[in-house]
């Protein structure tokens, strides 16, 4: 049987002894969430069959099933290979969407909150190491509870408006590995650009103190640096030195290998030498302007839903708009895969981390316990990739009123990570930020100017709500426009923002005029067009929603290319 998505999910982190738990298992749904009661952790079977990683409701799972299901479970059985004598095994899931526990021959083995990011447990003590075990995992998914992130996902029975169909359950691979008594359990990648150096914390699992970490970096195939350091308790912090190191950029993805050793253990990683400020009103990658030219990417495919197919769609998605002169996106309101990452890396393009905060009452004092630590495991979890150039928590938010709920998550937020500039919540309300970003719909070539004009004199700088933010005279950056509704199909169906364009020519007029204004912009740092694709009734992407072009990518790629006023 064929393992859909086969790749090694963890890109930064690569150990040869894994296995992908990705293919059939057993699937229930449990509408009156009453499994534990009816003994699903350790029943021998369920009743109907899902291929993983894909939720119930895609195609790809073979179920397509999109109605509402608040508790759903999963069961596989496995035989631990042969070869895997000694040691601890390690299971992981990449996402589980939203609360899971997770049983190993009917024991449970934890839980976790967070329908986004990884966790892992050691099952070494539960497995029978020459016969078959079983995993069970309840997944508890409510779109309706106030206190749940959700994202994008509707809280009604159909999509509506830029809500689409939900995602319940496992979404991202499965897999086991195999680990020796003292290991490599994760990496921080920190690059120093301006002082050649790579400080790289590892933390550690099981017995280490005392044992020596060995970093090896690589470019080419060419050693170019080696680090040692001791570990003290469960981590290690080595220094590599690169003298005159080669820097990664958008457009030229210089990336060095990396070997990590402890003792019997062995994993490869990668990293860029990278670096990303604020001057000015312009950021800068690696001391020089750059103009990000971004666009919305919502993550979402046809057949998957919050799943790509195969790793090849994650790394066209970036082709695509590669092709349409963009040089990043805004990952919008969902935690992505890390392939998407990975392929983000290889291929030299921006993105912005972003959280899937709607469905989450902020005004509430109790959403901060609800999102910051998903958030923080989010930020860790992508913070070595190179392509990551800034973070926005929130999307779209309240009032003023939880400005405190925004000042901690940027707080948290900065203390993780002192590297990357952070937009707090974008849009409409800023409490603390590093770059003042607006949404701006306006279809009117004429109006959307005038407006950014009088930013760019200094007299007047345009605020949604001047009640609950103010400008300090940080970089400028227009973060959602553009958006109209383009019927490539004739079907007469979906929606996008105001009056659609009478013909193609109109609509390249339309967007020449918005793009001249925002790069001509000597406040501006960044712009971001809504949006890639199509995304189900939402029909305003560049492309339509199963990736077919809809305009001259060629024209397009020419008005984005024009030089920004901040890049001169």
């Amino acid at each position: 049987m064929t393992i859909p998505r086969p790749e090694y999910p963890r890109p930064q982190l690569v150990r040869a002894q894994w296995m992908n738990l990705n293919g059939e298992w057993g699937f229930e749904v449990d509408h009156g969430n009453s499994g534990r009661e009816r003994g699903l952790p350790s029943c021998e079977s369920l009743s109907e069959r899902i291929t993983v990683p894909f939720a119930p409701e895609s195609r790809l799972s073979g179920l397509g099933r999109t109605d509402f299901m608040r508790s759903v479970w999963y069961r596989r059985e496995f035989a631990v290979p042969a070869d895997w004598a000694g040691g601890r095994v390690i299971l992981h899931f990449g996402a589980v969407d939203y609360m899971a526990e997770v049983w190993v021959n009917g024991v449970s083995v934890g839980t976790h909150k967070g329908g986004y990011t990884p966790f892992s447990f050691d099952v070494t003590e539960r497995l029978d190491r020459s016969g078959r075990n079983a995993v069970t995992v309840n997944a508890y998914d409510d779109v309706l509870d106030p206190m749940q992130p959700t994202g994008k996902q509707s809280p009604k029975y159909g999509n509506y408006g830029c809500m689409y169909t939900r995602s319940t359950g496992i979404w991202q691979t499965v897999w086991l590995e195999r680990v020796p008594e003292a290991y490599i359990k994760g990496l921080k990648l920190t690059p120093d650009l301006d002082n050649g150096r790579l400080y790289v914390h590892a933390d550690l699992g099981g017995p280490a103190g005392g044992m020596e970490l060995r970093a090896a970096a690589s470019l080419g195939g060419e050693r170019k640096a080696t680090a040692t350091a001791k570990a003290s308790g469960r981590s290690a912090t080595a220094v590599v030195e690169l003298p005159g190191p080669e820097a990664w950029g958008p457009g030229k993805p210089v990336l060095y290998d990396l070997r990590l050793t402890l003792g019997e253990d062995a994993v490869d990683s990668y990293f860029g030498m990278r670096k990303v400020d604020i001057n000015g009103y312009a950021i800068r990658i690696n001391g020089e302007p750059v103009f990000q030219r971004l666009v919305l990417d919502q993550g979402y495919y046809p057949d998957g839903i919050y799943t790509a197919g195969t790793d090849d769609e994650l790394r066209r998605d970036i082709e695509l708009s590669m092709a349409a002169g963009f040089n990043g996106a805004r990952l919008h309101m969902k935690v992505f895969e890390p392939r998407l990452l990975y392929w983000a890396d290889r291929l030299g393009y921006l993105v912005w981390g972003e959280y899937p905060n709607w469905g989450l009452n902020e005004a509430d004092e109790r959403a901060l316990l609800h999102m910051l630590p998903e958030w923080m495991e989010a930020v860790a979890r992508d913070y070595d990739h190179p392509s990551v150039v800034g973070w926005c928590p929130f999307n779209e938010t309240g009032t003023g009123r939880v400005a405190a709920t925004f000042k901690t998550i940027y707080d948290v937020t900065r203390a993780i990570d002192p590297t990357r500039p952070i937009i707090d919540t974008s849009g409409y309300v800023h409490a603390v930020t590093d770059i003042y970003d607006v949404h701006d719909y306006e279809q009117d070539v004429g109006v959307f100017a005038e407006r950014y004009a009088k930013v760019a004199d200094g007299t007047c700088i345009y605020q949604n709500q001047p009640r609950h933010e103010r400008y300090e005279g940080q970089p400028y950056f227009v973060s959602e426009f553009g958006g109209p509704w383009w019927d490539h199909d004739g079907d007469g169906e979906g929606w996008g923002y105001g009056k659609a364009p009478k013909d193609k020519e109109e609509f390249y007029a339309r967007y020449q005029g918005w793009v001249d204004a925002l790069l001509g912009n000597p406040r501006m740092c960044a712009f971001c067009y809504t949006q890639l694709t199509d995304v189900m009734q939402e029909k305003n992407g560049m492309y339509t929603f199963d990736r077919r072009t809809k305009f001259d990518m060629a024209r397009v790629r020419a008005i984005n290319g024009r030089k920004a006023a901040v890049e001169a």
